[in-house]
């Protein structure tokens, strides 16, 4: 099952809160395994990233449905210049992971289980701007991941 986040304030309430809450989240930070701007219609799609995902910060401080162990800085920033497609984060892993990001409204969405252990996040009507995604480690075991970002769904 997909999260499919919608433009509405009702569904922006039920997945995230507000950025002030995330005082040991820095969103600013460099990202640890880099980054990329790509615009609608990117290819290749889906883009691969690989990520240890983990850290030492709590993502259940985050509130909403943010759980798993985080860095402080972001583990990928990807900059999108968003056209008429969807835009959906993933992640793959023998490990339980969780996805967090802080979109470019400045708000933060997080995603547990979408598929089995892996986490997704999709936005319909994906707003233009930075991305900032932390792959969490979830009953902290941290294990290699893969992020996936694609506009396929």
């Amino acid at each position: 099952m997909r999260t499919v986040l919608l433009a509405s304030a009702v569904a922006a309430a039920l997945m995230s809160c507000a950025a002030t809450s995330a005082a040991a989240q820095d969103p600013s930070a460099s990202a640890s395994s880099g980054g990329m701007r790509a615009r609608a219609g990117f290819t290749p799609d889906p883009i691969r990233v690989s990520i240890y995902s983990g850290g030492s910060v709590d993502a259940s401080r985050l509130g909403g449905a943010c759980v798993g162990m985080i860095a402080s800085a972001p583990d990928y920033e990807f900059t999108y210049t968003a056209g008429s497609f969807p835009l959906s984060f993933g992640v793959t892993s023998d490990g339980d992971t969780s996805l967090i990001i802080n979109g470019p409204d400045g708000r933060w969405y997080c995603n547990d289980d979408a598929e089995g252990l892996n986490p997704i996040l999709t936005w319909g009507r994906p707003p233009s701007g930075s991305y900032d995604i932390w792959v969490g480690a979830v009953g902290g075991r941290a294990a290699s991941a893969t992020l996936y970002i694609t506009e396929s769904q």
